[in-house]
């Protein structure tokens, strides 16, 4: 039986040809998000997945098996909910309260798909959506950090967030030291004048003593 362990970075293309020979491994979305799996190919050929933690499969990526043989992925059509609205403010207030549940969606640009629910269902009719259920193939959005890869919503919340933080940090972490130093700057020109003005009424003072009636005028200064 071949490992599957790879899959090659969707950047990086290949000829379309090695692509096209490859056989096909055909999966739903519940089994798409599983590193370890044992699966038959299109072909018959049974194999096991052995992919990295938190990897998540989409339709069209390209595995390598562990005798460099390729093998291209295909999402399988499955019950989902295919919601439509009247308006964008409604396929709005749709996507919200999904997102409001952290419920997987596929976002399209006049739906929404989601996994099959009849609550949901209920729900999402009461605001106003057309819901269908119907057998596609289903592909939701991940983390937009890259996080949305765990098997809980709680999980996959709480890791995209701290991704979320982490990103927020690095960008405005590195603005608020530009701050601290301006204003570092800034105080160090404030002790500068402070100086000065001490040298001012220092050699103000010295002057007054010699003529005599300096001790009166200094004291006005202060």
């Amino acid at each position: 039986m071949r490992t599957i362990d790879k899959r090659i970075a969707p950047h990086l293309k290949l000829a379309p040809v090695l692509v096209k020979r490859a056989p096909t491994l055909t999966l739903a979305f519940d089994d798409r998000r599983k590193s370890r799996l044992a699966a038959t190919l299109d072909n018959g050929e049974e194999v096991a997945l052995l992919l990295p933690r938190g990897t998540v499969l989409r339709d069209g990526d390209v595995l390598v098996a562990d005798d460099g043989g390729l093998v291209r992925v295909v999402a399988a059509p499955e019950t989902v909910l295919y919601v439509r609205a009247k308006d964008a403010l409604t396929l709005t207030r749709a996507a919200y309260h999904l997102g409001n549940r952290h419920t997987p969606v596929e976002v399209g640009a006049d739906y929404l798909k989601l996994e099959y629910d009849p609550v949901l269902a209920d729900m999402l009719k009461r605001i106003g959506a057309t819901v269908d259920q119907v057998s596609m193939p289903f592909q939701p959005e991940s983390g937009a950090y890259g996080g949305g890869h765990k098997h809980g919503h709680d999980e996959t919340f709480a890791e995209d967030y701290a991704l979320a933080q982490q990103v927020f940090d690095e960008h405005h972490g590195h603005e608020h030291s530009h701050d601290h130093e301006h204003g570092h700057s800034h105080a160090h020109g404030h002790s500068h004048d402070h100086d000065h003005g001490h040298g001012h009424d220092h050699d103000d003072h010295v002057h007054d003593e010699s003529c005599g009636h300096g001790h009166h005028n200094h004291h006005a200064h202060r």
